[in-house]
């Protein structure tokens, strides 16, 4: 299993960055994990719209999501169409990215798979388990399976046992880390800093914390040494391009 950070900034991009997006490979399947703000041109860069298999969409803020649609026009706005692709997401995440071009314009483009957080999923190759994750709308966090390896990713969330549990003995956790060390006040169940994330990747058992989600003007460096401070594995912040091979 593979892993390529496409963009890991929170709410906007970034000068020269991207939101939210990952490409997950395993035996040629590609699977994207969210797809928010200027992910696209960064995938764009590696491969074509056509030849992503599946995207799985962790909650409907745009930061993780605006990207499908132009995701959508380049894979139907041509005229050797690739098959309808699958995207998985909870009921309604996507449902104002879905509507942004004319009624039906891009309806062959795609097939829905609304899952209730907490299923059991099977993307391609991948075994999937979701999970509820607090935050300002309903977000789940995946769990993908393949091959003796795993991956969890948090999407957005706040400190929860559930992170622990998704996360338990996994080879990486990709993990929300809006802050470096400290949280605003009005935020703290919707959000995690970079030292919560190291002491739920301790307790988990991790192999390696991957800092995501970074509030713009989030000092890298600073997040990972607050991880550090309470993970004593290996840490990384995913910058665009970064590539981890499980």
């Amino acid at each position: 299993m593979r892993l390529t950070v496409l963009g890991a900034c929170g709410a906007w991009p970034e000068a020269g960055q991207a939101c939210s997006g990952f490409l997950v490979e395993q035996d040629g399947f590609r699977l994207l994990l969210d797809v928010g703000y200027a992910t696209l041109p960064r995938l764009l860069e590696r491969v074509g719209a056509e030849q992503i298999d599946a995207v799985f969409v962790s909650h409907g803020h745009p930061d993780h999501c605006a990207d499908l649609n132009p995701l959508l026009r380049a894979r139907h706005l041509r005229d050797d169409k690739p098959d309808p692709l699958p995207v998985y997401s909870l009921p309604g995440a996507l449902d104002a990215v879905l509507a942004l071009d004319r009624p039906g314009m891009l309806d062959d483009a795609y097939v829905r798979h609304e899952f209730t957080a907490g299923d059991r999923l099977r993307i391609g190759p991948f075994e999937a388990q979701t999970r509820l994750l607090p935050h300002w709308v309903p977000n789940a966090g995946i769990r993908l399976s393949v091959g003796g390896r795993v991956l969890a990713y948090t999407g957005d969330t706040g400190p929860s046992p559930e992170v622990v549990e998704l996360a338990r003995d996994a080879d990486l956790l990709l993990a929300d880390a809006s802050h470096a060390d400290r949280v605003p006040e009005d935020s703290t169940n919707e959000s995690t800093s970079a030292r919560q994330a190291g002491a739920q990747a301790a307790e988990a058992g991790v192999g390696m914390l991957l800092l995501t989600h970074f509030w713009p003007g989030t000092d890298r460096t600073a997040a990972q040494a607050a991880a550090a401070e309470t993970f004593d594995g290996e840490i990384a912040a995913a910058i665009p391009d970064l590539t981890v091979q499980l």
